[in-house]
């Protein structure tokens, strides 16, 4: 199987294998779909936070967590504190991501009367992975309502709500059934308030989990972002922490334009302390993660995460890369991204889309169309392999972009002169 970046050779691949031991994907474990929050509580589970410590939970009385690991997520020269005591004095609540994307959900349900959702198992199981748990029991079944097996009616269904006024929320059990409401999602859609002279807004939210999994198979592990990065009319974002999952959420409900909430299957169960206070987030910005000064990296969901664990290293070996979670796939936060560029003149992209036709790809074009004078070489852009992913755990990790690939891609694009 061909390697995702070329030039890779032996070294790099031990160290692929190294870095791959310390960051181990199986061990962000997704809320159950059988058991309650509470239920869980009382059982063991491992909690990933968002500044990388990996906690055991083992059901004791006195509700203490052990921690097993540490999963480097941030790019520091200076040693981070994360002890429990500076941690639990930040103001605000922790707040797993699926649990803040349902606390933005709901508290957009209690701001206005017309937000709704709709989808498969929405309704009193609580979604598939427990967004929309609770919200039937508070709401009703006319405003949280379960559907049948049928993408394609229930997506045209939401549509055809929002141009009545409503706002609704669709949830795709998976990304990949979405497939099945493309019609739907780019001719009417994204279209309709072209189409009809500006006569209807279409204010909807259509979110649900995606990406490459735990051992999914193909099916289950799409990326979308790909697929609908060319529908015109259509705003595409990608939550990464808790806190962007909440603020995105809120932001997507209240536009008037329809949005595509993309969420990856692998970073619910990541925590995070979140505001008490109401807060939103920009639908059309980016988030500048690290700064730096050598090299610009711009990802998003899942890779994020990826990225900083490669950072960590590059700055151990005297590099300072920039860190930039594009957030906005449609469209890209060019303001943000060419005064990276023009600062670092060196470009790198990390996705788990894939290569062809991919948002690294689209972002390549902006960034040359737009700062090609101030690169000092050529972008580098990372992605996911042009195959099928597949149901092995091993061939899984071989088709995604590991931390190691970043790390070697990095150091050969800041030598270039």
């Amino acid at each position: 199987m061909a390697t995702i970046f070329q030039g890779l050779g032996g070294a790099a691949a031990a160290a692929a294998a190294s870095l791959t031991n310390s960051f181990d994907s199986k061990k962000l474990l997704l809320p159950s779909s059988r058991r309650s929050l509470a239920e869980r509580k009382a059982s063991s589970f491992l909690v990933v936070r968002s500044d990388g410590s990996l906690n055991l939970n083992l059901g004791s009385s006195n509700g203490r967590a052990r921690t097993v690991d540490k999963l480097i997520t941030n790019a520091v020269a200076t040693k981070a504190d994360t002890s429990a005591a500076s941690f639990a004095s930040k103001p605000g609540h922790e707040l797993l991501l699926f649990e803040a994307l349902r606390e933005g959900l709901e508290e957009e349900m209690d701001r206005d009367l017309h937000v709704c959702v709709m989808g498969e198992d929405v309704g009193h199981y609580g979604g598939s992975y427990k967004v929309t748990k609770g919200l039937a029991e508070k709401y009703g079944d006319l405003r949280v309502l379960d559907t049948p097996i049928a993408e394609n009616s229930f997506t045209g269904m939401g549509i055809g709500a929002a141009m009545t006024g409503l706002r609704p929320i669709v949830e795709g059990m998976n990304m990949g059934f979405l497939l099945l409401a493309f019609n739907q999602i780019s001719n009417n859609c994204g279209m309709l308030h072209y189409t009809s002279g500006g006569q209807f807004t279409i204010p909807i939210v259509i979110r649900g989990p995606g990406g490459v999994g735990r051992q999914l198979g193909a099916e289950h592990s799409q990326r979308l972002e790909s697929y609908f990065q060319s529908i015109p009319g259509i705003q595409m974002v990608a939550c990464s922490t808790p806190y962007n999952a909440k603020g995105l959420m809120k932001a997507a409900i209240r536009s008037e334009n329809p949005v595509i909430l993309f969420e990856h299957v692998l970073l619910y169960n990541l925590k995070e302390r979140i505001p008490d206070e109401e807060y939103i987030c920009n639908l059309e910005e980016a988030e500048m993660v690290r700064p730096g000064e050598h090299v610009t990296i711009l990802t998003y969901s899942r890779m994020r995460y990826h990225v900083m664990q490669a950072a960590k290293t590059l700055v151990n070996k005297g590099y300072d890369p920039e860190v930039i979670d594009i957030r906005s796939l449609k469209p890209f936060d060019l303001h943000m991204i060419g005064n990276s560029v023009k600062k670092t003149h060196r470009v790198m992209i990390v996705e788990e889309c894939m290569r062809t036709g991919g948002i690294g790809a689209s972002l390549t074009a902006a960034i040359t169309e737009n700062f090609h004078d101030y690169l000092d070489a050529p972008i580098v852009c990372l992605s996911s392999q042009d195959v099928p992913t597949p149901y092995a755990g091993t061939l899984e990790e071989w088709t995604v972009v590991q931390p190691a690939q970043i790390v070697t891609a990095a150091e050969q694009l800041c030598q270039k002169l």
